[in-house]
């Protein structure tokens, strides 16, 4: 059914006469009458009936009117939603890991909720891969995610991408442990030096045990990857119970008890980003969190 029709039958319900429903759409009344023809012609069903000199609508043609007012206001809203001049609203699915959460999209979230009232925002917390297969699946409308330099993910096609931060790392020790480390000037030196400790991996994220089994390999060693966590504050207490070792962030102020030291040549990145599905970010909602994700990082 062509949307025109339909709104044709409406403004007939509302206003009575064909007349009137030409008066109010600019058009003829012959066209009024024959566009409510073909609308009866395609759901075989009589949606006018004589009345006096006039017509008025059949059972039929009262339900389908409803049907009309129901359908043109869903079309009404995404023609809105899709306009890029529009108002944000609606509500914007967003899944990613923990500290982008929190750094990112939570001050995002506190600003968005006194300057666009209408527009909601769900967060789930997920790992990159997890993100990624709700993305393309269509169950979320944005992706938080990251990949080491040392460990980087393969194109997803049909997805944008648009990088946010960069954040170096380096190798979380029990602070009464770092001065194994020595003055070593390479990753695969420090690693080395720890050699003989349990490794602590991310229990969600493959790409940290290949970073760790990668710089290993430089150093000539295999690694017992004995913990997992994807908690960095489960990392820390884990490390500060004498249990393992395992990457941190540079930025991160470390706790009592842990000393972060830094891995150079080759040095370890985490780079942070933000994905949708191609044509997706005009989107007005969408793109107004973009735009602040971009202007926090």
């Amino acid at each position: 059914m062509e949307t025109r029709r339909l709104q044709y039958l409406l403004e007939l319900s509302r206003v009575g006469s064909m007349r009137a429903v030409a008066e109010q759409l600019g058009a003829t009344t012959s066209t009024v009458s024959q566009q409510i023809a073909m609308l009866a012609a395609e759901t075989g069903a009589q949606l006018l009936e004589p009345d006096g000199r006039g017509v008025r609508l059949t059972p039929a043609g009262r339900r389908l009117a409803e049907h009309a007012r129901v359908i043109l206001a869903a079309v009404d809203a995404a023609r809105l939603d899709l306009d890029p001049a529009a108002e944000p609203s609606g509500t914007v699915r967003v899944a990613g890991f923990a500290t982008a959460i929190r750094r990112a999209l939570m001050p995002v979230i506190h600003e968005l909720a006194l300057e666009h009232p209408a527009l909601d925002i769900v967060v789930l917390e997920h790992e990159p891969a997890e993100a990624m297969k709700k993305l393309a699946a269509g169950h979320i409308d944005l992706a938080l995610t990251y990949e080491y330099n040392l460990a980087p993910e393969p194109p997803w096609p049909g997805i944008d991408t648009l990088q946010l931060w960069t954040t170096p790392w380096g190798l979380g020790v029990p602070a009464a442990s770092a001065p194994l480390a020595g003055a070593e000037a390479n990753a695969a030196g420090v690693l080395s030096a720890f050699r003989g400790h349990d490794w602590i991996g991310n229990s969600r994220n493959q790409a940290d045990e290949t970073v760790l089994r990668t710089f290993a390999a430089m150093a000539g060693f295999e690694l017992t990857l004995r913990h997992q966590s994807d908690s960095l504050d489960l990392v820390e207490d884990l490390i500060v119970a004498g249990l393992g070792v395992g990457l941190l962030p540079l930025d991160r102020p470390p706790v009592p008890g842990v000393s972060i030291i830094p891995l150079e040549n080759p040095g370890l990145q985490l780079r942070a980003f933000a994905r949708t599905v191609q044509g997706r970010s005009s989107w007005p909602a969408l793109a107004l969190i973009l735009d602040r994700l971009v202007r926090a990082a």
